[in-house]
């Protein structure tokens, strides 16, 4: 075994007091000598898309002091989509991300542990975990801790996805608060990540795909035999991975996050990984352009699985037909088989010996589901830096719009907006200022995409924003994460209401037809973007965050 990180020069004054700490905590002479591995623990009390990890702890520890190392469990901030959006409009939920991964460094670096393992949740989790992996090179395994079990709302399936989509009726009155609260308390029935296959599981598998998480490991029922499987074999595999040395850049490869690319376009994942992996390969220091990436092999992947809210299947189906493995062992044609994994082995060895147990719900490439892109970047005058849709996989959506802006400044004036009636049929309706830097922190749009569809507009108008979009949203024709975005000054931030916009998303523009001298004059009129003054957390982001096209990391 390689000389450990965590052995300090004896009778130093940093080697003397960590083993006077560790001492106290129980650790003996031998224990001093052992592998010393991060669990890191992202939980908390207040989701249940977490509640569960607190829980895998124990029986980590054990597997890595069986396997001759020594666990220590890091705990760091735990954000939900689904309870820290409350706040700021949502704006904490990506720059939790970022506040994650520093916090993994400063206890893990701060200590000079020799490998992680982290327990990977909500949507939020598993992207920092592997920035934090990317960032600090020493061996790390990600686990993907599950998705949650969902119930029965009067006699028929439902989740998380639905009771998030039906909010959206009751701003417009089509349900009414008391059926939506009679739907909450039937849709989740346990811990875990959203059933279906918005960010979270969508990361999940894209970390099996990039080799850092367990092959077979993805997506898993939270709590089921898989997800326990996986985290004795974690155990054992880290403290061997410490030995060996085997280091994350080793595994995150250009061509690694071509695989993982491919892996999202065939389930159709959340549109939330094109930011996420970028910020991976900007912490890992791999030279690769996601986005590019994504746009390269949009048209050549086919999608073989329709897991909601793409389609009729559920995540559980997914899970029984093989999960990630058999989705790889599908796509294994476009795939470079020879990128390395956590394991140890090539990606080819890991799909050596696997059987789609059901062809029908993760296809062959020869037999898709569909063969149109799932997820499409769009660019043109209003959206020079790019601009994402997703497209349903029935491809029954709008696909070419033209219409007169209505322009609205923030979630809730876009909402008074659909109430009162000011949005329209025929328009093309401009969420703007909701960027990294505008909002700060890119605000959630979800909730006003989902009462455009509740008000019965869904197929009449278009929405673009430079705000972000929940994994779970395929609803409408809507364009997020226009790059640059409005604040910044951005071609957004100068629309008025009645400029034109178009958007045709088979090829793939999105236009602005407005004089480029008349925007020359509105950019003069409007004043420059104040950087937030202040201690606060999204003052601070909004200060120091990079471009979508760096992945949204902080840099300065």
């Amino acid at each position: 075994m390689p000389r450990l990180r965590s052995e300090l020069e004896p009778g130093t004054t940093p080697w003397v007091m960590r083993r006077a700490q560790w001492t106290a905590l129980g650790l003996t002479d031998e224990d001093f000598a052992k592998p010393k591995i991060a669990i890191v623990n992202t939980s908390s009390d207040l989701a249940s898309c977490f509640s569960h990890l607190d829980g895998i702890v124990g029986p980590l520890r054990e597997a890595i002091r069986a396997a001759g190392g020594v666990g220590f469990e890091v705990r760091t901030a735990a954000p939900s989509d689904a309870v820290t959006s409350a706040g700021a409009a949502g704006r904490y939920i990506l720059p939790s991300r970022d506040l994650i991964a520093s916090d993994v460094e400063v206890a893990v670096e701060g200590a000079l542990l020799d490998g992680m393992v982290c327990l990977s949740s909500c949507d939020k989790t598993t992207p920092a975990h592997l920035m934090a992996a990317g960032r600090l090179n020493i061996p790390t395994i990600v686990i993907g801790c599950g998705y949650q079990p969902s119930g029965r709302y009067r006699g028929e399936p439902v989740d998380f996805e639905d009771v998030f989509h039906y909010a959206g009726h009751v701003v417009t009155g089509r349900m009414t608060v008391d059926q939506l609260a009679e739907m909450s308390a039937c849709a989740v029935t346990g811990p875990g990540v959203c059933a279906g296959m918005g960010t979270a599981n969508s990361m999940h598998i894209a970390a099996e795909a990039l080799g850092m998480a367990l092959p077979g490991s993805t997506p898993v029922l939270a709590n089921g035999p898989r997800m326990w499987q996986t985290v004795a074999e974690a155990g054992r595999r880290i403290v061997a991975m410490v030995a060996e040395g085997l280091r994350p850049r080793d595994i995150m490869t250009p061509p690694a996050f071509r695989n993982a690319v491919t892996a999202v376009l065939a389930i159709s994942g959340s549109v939330n990984t094109l930011k996420h992996l970028q910020a991976v390969a900007v912490e890992a220091g791999c030279q690769v352009d996601v986005y590019a990436a994504f746009e390269e092999l949009a048209p050549k992947v086919p999608l073989l699985s329709a897991v909601k809210p793409n389609g009729p299947r559920r995540i559980e189906e997914f899970e029984a037909a093989g999960g990630t493995r058999a989705l790889l062992h599908q796509l294994r044609s476009l795939l470079d088989l020879d990128q390395r994994t956590v394991a140890g082995s090539t990606l080819r060895d890991a799909l050596a010996d696997v059987q789609v147990a059901d062809p029908e719900v993760i296809r062959p490439v020869d037999n898709p589901v569909a063969r149109h892109p799932g997820i499409v970047i769009l660019r043109g005058s209003l959206a020079p830096g790019g601009a994402v849709v997703k497209r349903t996989v029935a491809d029954d959506g709008i696909r070419r719009f033209t219409g007169p802006a209505k322009v609205f400044h923030s979630r809730e004036e876009g909402l008074a907006g659909i109430r009162s009636g000011e949005v329209k049929p025929g328009q093309v309706v401009v969420l703007t200022g909701l960027g990294l830097r505008g909002a700060p922190g890119m605000g959630l749009t979800s909730a006003f995409v989902f009462a455009i569809d509740g008000a019965g507009l869904g197929g009449q108008v278009a929405v673009v924003t430079d705000g972000q979009m929940s994994g779970l949203v395929n609803k409408g024709l809507t364009v997020a994460e226009v790059n640059p975005e409005g604040a910044a000054g951005g071609p957004l931030g100068l629309v008025r209401d009645g400029d034109i916009i178009s958007v045709d998303v088979d090829a793939r523009t999105i236009d602005l037809d407005v004089p480029e001298e008349v925007l020359t004059q509105r950019r003069a009129q409007q004043p420059p973007v104040a950087a937030p003054a202040g201690c606060g957390w999204l003052s601070v982001y909004a200060r120091t965050v990079r471009p979508l096209t760096e992945g949204a990391t902080l840099g300065g």
